[in-house]
């Protein structure tokens, strides 16, 4: 059985998850139907476009995105210090933004008076309203139910489009985050789809590689694309809200990654190994399986044996299960 999604989010073990949906039905999210040969490129375009809109909405970041054919990939960052800092005007505005709301709320944001049992109403949705605006089930819910209504729309159809659920896993550590990013990144290279990274089309990596191309210093956060989550370089004293990593080395890992799958070759580059790989600590042929096989490693949660191990009962309601599934993957995979 399903674990509820309660127990596969906790704030305070981390703040990244890595989400999965897929089709139901054999359906074609995007690319071309073999079948038929009908062309559903298009709807690739409505994700990236909804992912990126919803970021802006949500206190929801986005730190990789990968849509593919039948399936979409993307890594949320839930930013609870934006989400803190709005007033209880933004997060109605916010919610407003994505529906109706009530006549309370609708009332209070158009200025007109109420009176205190209706303002206490107000401050009663704003603050169960914050708490889904920092929601990656919400965010993740009002995308697949948007696309779906659009792709059954387009078909002449009703029914599921998706799976009923989207599977998710939290990422615990630098490590987990780099290897799951990576793989992200790479998925249409896996797939034969493209032969470079910056030639990948509707992911994160490609447009982040159009950035980096124009920017005066890539590795500064405010030069950076604004639709992603920034890289923020290494942890540090006043170290500013982003990915824990330098930008410029994290696109010379996934170049070097990508070389690596489509060559086939195995890590037979050791010598040239980026340094990031170093600094996290990981062997080469053990990083070729994190980025090639990442999703099949591991179930909800991934990052070191002893931050699986510290971080377990957060996801148990406070109870340590006698057997920590993926331990064994973990140890193994993520050990210098």
């Amino acid at each position: 059985m399903p674990k509820p999604r309660k127990e596969l989010v906790s704030l305070a073990a981390t703040p990244y998850y890595h989400c999965v949906s897929r089709c139901v039905r054999r359906a074609f999210l995007c690319g071309i139907d073999q079948n038929s040969g009908q062309c559903f490129e298009h709807r690739r375009g409505w994700i990236e476009e909804l992912l990126i809109q919803q970021s802006k909405i949500f206190a929801v970041d986005i730190a990789a995105y990968a849509i593919m054919s039948n399936h979409f990939h993307v890594v949320l960052h839930i930013n609870e210090l934006q989400a803190a800092s709005w007033s209880t005007h933004d997060i109605i505005e916010h919610w407003h933004s994505l529906y109706k709301g009530n006549l309370i709320t609708q009332r209070y944001l158009q200025g007109e008076p109420l009176i205190k049992a209706e303002l206490d109403a107000v401050e009663k949705y704003a603050n169960l309203w914050r708490e889904r605006l920092m929601s990656i089930s919400w965010f993740m819910r009002r995308l697949n139910e948007s696309i779906a209504r659009k792709a059954n729309e387009e078909d002449a159809c009703t029914g599921h489009f998706w799976e009923g659920r989207f599977k998710s896993q939290a990422l615990l550590d630098e490590k987990a985050l780099a290897a799951c990013m990576a793989y992200v990144d790479l998925n249409p290279i896996r797939a034969q789809m493209a032969k470079t990274p910056e030639t990948s089309e509707f992911t994160s990596i490609q447009k982040r590689c159009e950035k980096a191309k124009t920017a005066h210093n890539p590795n500064h956060p405010q030069q950076q694309i604004k639709d992603l989550q920034p890289f923020a370089g290494y942890l540090r004293q006043d170290m500013p809200p982003g990915i824990p990593f330098r930008l410029s080395d994290y696109l010379e890992l996934v170049d070097w990654t990508g070389r690596q799958i489509r060559n086939n070759k195995k890590g037979s580059m050791a010598k040239n190994l980026p340094p990031i790989l170093a600094r996290l600590g990981i062997a080469p042929e053990k990083w070729l399986s994190l980025s090639q096989h990442f999703g099949e490693h591991f179930t909800a949660l991934v990052g070191d044996a002893e931050n699986l191990q510290n971080n377990v009962e957060h996801f148990s309601q406070g109870k340590t299960p006698q057997r920590i599934r993926g331990l064994g993957a973990c140890r193994y995979l993520f050990a210098a």
